[in-house]
């Protein structure tokens, strides 16, 4: 795993938004991604967690 800064770590979770999201502005699916940044104990880092909302 790269040892990433916190500014690392969030222009990297938004290319990664942003590469995800690209594909679906032709067919909108039913709902919106929330992406939530939380700090993980075991991995002594931050990580986003995504999930889909109705």
């Amino acid at each position: 795993m790269p040892n990433l800064s916190r500014r690392g770590f969030i222009a990297a979770s938004l290319a990664t938004g942003l590469v995800r999201s690209v594909p679906t502005l032709g067919g909108r699916v039913a709902g919106r991604r929330v992406l939530t940044l939380v700090y993980d104990k075991s991995l002594g880092m931050m990580r986003a967690v995504e999930r889909l909302v109705p």
